[in-house]
């Protein structure tokens, strides 16, 4: 986006607008919202027979995580496992969500941090401070269905763990939630610092029309699961990501360390 400051715009995570941002002036322009909510969290995911009951339990553990530039697989449990003075042993950057659960599935890791999103229940909203994992008596009856979604007798799973079903269809028997972080701003689109204003907010505009999930161009695009799963855009300001901010100066990530 910085390179061409005039014509761009980006579907970016929060951690990747703030390093976008210092570095050439990005502006955010939308949110994305996935069944009304505008954050996600990190999740600590463990093997379901493990001893691990707290964050500072995982003291030497081997931790998998996708790579240094995932907001909620890296930045913000790196940050916690530093404020708790947490030492782990082995780290192992696995390459995305998917291979970071799998890395625990598969006994290579003792702890895995991904993405968590709020479950759909079988009555009202999951709400922030509810349990993360689905009860211990529906554990037995999780399955994908044939549309590929993880089911929980009428639990229905939205973390990390649904994405590696294929691999791994019993992966809520073998694979538990420890813990959850706090909230983390949900990906944007933004704009390149010189995009013209006028154009800028017909797109927007657009946009939020378009994310309708009875728009069928939307179900087979933004809206889809399988790909990025919006239900809805909202606003979003550069102040929103202050807390990342802080985050990403106490960790002292750089480019070089995203990969540049």
């Amino acid at each position: 986006m910085c390179a061409s400051p005039d014509d761009t715009i980006g579907f970016i995570p929060a951690l990747g607008y703030v390093i976008a941002n210092q570095l050439c002036g990005v502006e955010p322009g939308l949110a994305a919202e996935r069944r009304g909510w505008n954050v996600y969290w990190t999740g600590f995911f463990v093997a379901r027979d493990s001893e691990f009951q707290t964050l500072e339990d995982l003291a030497g553990a081997t931790w998998a995580y996708p790579d240094a530039g995932s907001t909620s697989g890296y930045l913000y449990p790196a940050s916690i496992f530093s404020d708790l003075g947490v030492e782990l042993g082995e780290t192992v950057e696995a390459g995305g969500h998917p291979q970071s659960i799998l890395a625990v599935y598969n006994g290579q890791a003792d702890v895995a941090t991904a993405f968590f999103s709020a479950p759909l229940l079988p009555e009202g909203s999951w709400a922030m401070g509810d349990a993360p994992d689905v009860p211990d008596e529906v554990v037995d009856s999780c399955a994908p269905n044939a549309d590929d979604e993880l089911w929980c007798g009428e639990y229905r799973v939205l973390d990390a763990r649904g994405t590696v079903t294929a691999d791994a269809p019993d992966v809520v028997q073998q694979v538990r939630i420890l813990t959850l972080s706090k909230e983390i701003p949900n990906d944007t689109m933004s704009f390149s610092p010189d995009f013209p204003v006028e154009l800028r907010q017909t797109i927007i505009d657009a946009l939020i029309e378009f994310i309708d999930l009875e728009n069928p161009d939307c179900a087979n695009s933004l809206c889809n699961e399988k790909f990025y799963g919006w239900t809805a855009v909202g606003p979003i300001a550069d102040e929103n990501f202050d807390g990342v901010r802080i985050l990403v100066a106490q960790q002292g990530i750089t480019l070089e360390d995203l990969g540049k």
